[in-house]
């Protein structure tokens, strides 16, 4: 008795609650693992789809049989072998029965079996008839001939058979897909010919590698004509591993200027496709489509056009955009986990699969070799003992006449066996001809001949291998076909990025003193003339393009993105910049920059810090921002400056003291984010005390101009007029004259629209 279970004082059995939903539950996973959710190494089918084909064959409905109502077949299923729901029991049969489900369909339907578009619109089993396709030859041939075991069905009053006898790999044929009890399994299909050519090669040479087996099965083989765009690479190391993912995409071809699909992935609808780019042209995320129509028909299954708004629409483009938004183009996961023959469930690559199915197929061409065998020496047995009766015709028959028990005087007189006795006393009258005996002798020197045969295949591994190989070639060339899913390599498909549906217009973003934010139409909008709130004034401003994003930094050095279309107009007085992001308590706007990505900007600290660095770096999806710029203590974020190129820049520094240094561009640091390095030096005391900072950092090249405000007065600066200020960087600098050394602020303008210059005389 087991350990866990006692009896009461009843007498009755009891067991620890938490051991027995234990147990419980681990036959319930074994059940589900075993007899339901898996396919089977050897003949690919799980429970159901292997008793559907069984009971289909004992209804004897073969391909050239007639249909009959697909209701008896699923009746005698439910009944004799698989108590379980017949809605659940048709479904099964309907899925090998589809064309466009299974690769290499078992099932033959006659009536509404569903359309690509919608499996599940099949009719119900009263209505349809169905029976077996040439193809289920492969998996039942060889059943009535002991190559497997057999079981009692459910109900014990019949039985059933473990595993179908496949003289083909069908678990990579037609794959499969199960959810278990902790486990899945997702086997695309692949190609008849290239797997039959990898278990030929395998049977030649046992050591090939999954490299070498790639030669001939390039990869899975869809029952639609999508092309496969997943790299050898990725695909050797799923079969390697038996677990992966494949990337399948549609086909499509230019006719008279529109897109026309003519494939489709695998288990893709076409009427959801359809929808996918209907549902995006309404959002107006499609202006460059004007039309969409689906042409498909009996001759063409998959005819989707797609009409462009004119013929300078770049197509590949578009269909990279709705390969990375639609189901045109679709992953599928990939997991080789099947019952293998030691009845356990396993991950296997694609070397040990097709080795241990040959193992298997071994094992049943042996077992029906054997049978065969068996039942030659049996006729043997019996035709020696016609033989002897024919040759002594008269004593038998008077022995038969005169005796009580004739079978023993048989067995005595001619030294006979039991059954050889018993099929003497079995032969008609109308078989005591003499032309018999030929027939007996032609039949036992053929026998004879055929047992040789079998005891030398028998007796040798090299002659068996030699069969199995002649079998499958047989196979391949009856039942295989060409490949449909093309392999190919793609770029990746990248979705239009919202701004490629904007309008490129200038504008000017303008950020004010109280961090109100808006944007102007043009460049040629002067911010110091807007209307601000009373109290508010322009704080800087940035020029740029409506479809750019525009890139604010606040007083702690994060930096916030928003796109500038999305800006509130220049007409009214803006919005709080806070009310579209969420800075940190406490925290002010400091500065606005845009640009492309892969433009640079100058980002610096009034301590004297900073580094140059992309837009891409700036730009964050989060209303929080993200942190840019690290401030030593006491300092204060400048805004930042935009580049043009870095080689032909220089940088300009000014303290409030008036010192002001330049230094080529190119000698900051290109960082993701951080302090920097030192631009113009400031002892750290005097800025944490704020005796001393930075108030002004631009960037300038040679056909520009530095415009230095100080009160009313400006002060214009060449690069020639600069030089006097060159230096190394992380210098204090030269101090600006008289006058100008309490700068309020600088501008850089093109030399051309510079004003003349002004320069005071001391």
């Amino acid at each position: 008795m087991n350990e866990t279970i006692t009896l009461n004082e009843d007498g009755q059995e009891q067991m620890a609650l938490r051991k027995f939903v234990e147990q419980s539950y681990l036959n319930y996973s074994m059940y589900v693992i075993n007899d339901r959710a898996l396919p089977h190494i050897g003949d690919g089918l799980k429970p159901v789809q292997r008793r559907i084909v069984f009971a289909m064959s004992e209804l004897g409905l073969k391909s050239s049989s007639k249909y009959k109502k697909s209701a008896r077949t699923i009746g005698d299923v439910i009944g004799k072998y698989h108590p379980h729901g017949d809605s659940a029991c048709y479904e099964a049969m309907v899925l090998m029965a589809q064309p466009f489900s299974y690769r290499y369909p078992i099932i033959d339907g006659q009536g509404n079996w569903g359309s690509p578009d919608d499996p599940k619109s099949f009719a119900a089993m009263r209505y349809t008839e169905s029976k077996m396709r040439h193809y289920a030859e492969v998996l039942l041939s060889e059943l009535g001939q002991d190559t497997v075991d057999w079981k009692l069905n459910f109900d014990g009053e019949l039985k059933e058979p473990l595993i179908l006898p496949a003289r083909l790999p069908n678990v990579l044929l037609n794959g499969g897909s199960g959810i278990a009890v902790g486990m899945a399994t997702d086997i695309p299909p692949h190609n008849l010919r290239e797997v039959a050519q990898a278990c030929l090669h395998l049977l030649e040479k046992p050591k090939a590698t999954t490299k070498d087996l790639m030669k001939f099965i390039q990869g899975p083989d869809f029952p639609t004509h999508a092309e496969i765009i997943t790299s050898k690479e990725e695909i050797r190391e799923l079969y390697e591993t038996g677990r992966g993912m494949i990337k399948s995409r549609a086909v499509y071809g230019k006719e008279n200027g529109d897109i026309v699909i003519t494939a489709l992935p695998y288990q893709v609808s076409g009427t959801k496709i359809l929808e996918q780019i209907a549902a995006q042209m309404q959002k107006k995320k499609l202006p460059m489509i004007v039309d969409l129509r689906d042409e498909s028909d009996h001759e063409n299954p998959t005819r989707i056009v797609i009409v462009p708004r004119s013929n300078r629409i770049d197509v590949d483009s578009v269909m990279a955009h709705l390969f990375s938004t639609t189901d045109l183009e679709k992953s599928y996961r990939v997991n080789f986990n099947m019952i293998g023959i030691n009845s356990r469930p396993q991950v296997k690559g694609l070397v040990a699969l097709l080795k241990e199915w040959l193992e298997f197929r071994a094992i049943t061409v042996t077992r029906r070799l054997q049978y065969r065998l068996e039942k030659i020496k049996d006729r043997l047995h019996i035709l020696d003992a016609l033989l002897v009766a024919f040759l002594n015709i008269d004593e038998v028959i008077h022995l038969i006449r005169t005796e009580e028990k004739p079978k023993k005087a048989l067995m005595k007189k001619f030294k006979i066996s039991d059954r050889q006795a018993e099929a003497i006393l079995e032969i008609k009258l109308r078989s005591l001809a003499k032309l018999e005996e030929i027939k007996i002798k032609a039949e036992q020197k053929e026998l004879s001949e055929e047992r040789k045969n079998l005891e030398k295949l028998l007796g040798s591994k090299a002659r068996l291998k030699t069969l199995i190989k002649n079998e499958i070639k047989e196979d391949a060339e009856i039942y295989g076909d060409d490949r449909r899913s093309e392999l190919v390599v793609r770029e990746e498909a990248l979705a239009f990025r919202e701004e490629e549906f904007i309008s490129t217009e200038p504008v000017t973003v303008i950020l004010s003193e109280g961090g109100w934010i808006r944007a102007a139409k043009g460049h040629d909008v002067d911010p110091a003339t807007l209307a601000y709130k009373s109290g508010d004034d322009c704080k800087c401003s940035a020029r740029g393009k409506s479809n750019q994003n525009a890139i604010f930094l606040d007083s702690t050095g994060r930096a916030y993105s928003l796109p500038a279309h999305s800006l509130p107009s220049a007409r009214g007085m803006g919005e709080p910049l806070s009310g579209k992001t969420k800075p940190p308590s406490g925290a002010s706007f400091e500065g606005v920059v845009i640009g492309e990505p892969g433009s640079i900007c100058l980002l610096a600290s009034d301590a004297g810090y900073g580094f140059i660095t992309k837009h891409e770096n700036l730009v964050s999806k989060n209303k929080a921002g993200k942190a840019m710029l690290s401030l030593p203590k006491g300092a204060k974020v400048l805004a930042p400056a935009p580049v043009g190129k870095i080689e032909n820049s220089e940088v300009v520094g000014i303290t409030n003291e008036g010192r002001m240094l330049m230094f080529k561009l190119s000698e900051l640091p290109e960082l993701a984010k951080g302090k920097g390095n030192k631009i113009i030096s400031i002892p750290a005391v005097r800025v944490a005390e704020r005796v001393e900072f930075v108030v002004a950092i631009a960037v300038l090249n040679a056909q520009q101009i530095l415009v230095i405000h100080s009160g009313k007065r400006h002060y214009n600066l060449t690069m020639s007029d600069l030089e006097h200020y060159r230096g190394e960087r992380g210098r204090r600098g030269n101090k600006l004259p008289q006058g100008f050394r309490k700068v309020d602020r600088v501008e850089v303008q093109e030399k051309n629209q510079g004003k003349s210059e002004e320069k005071d005389s001391e």
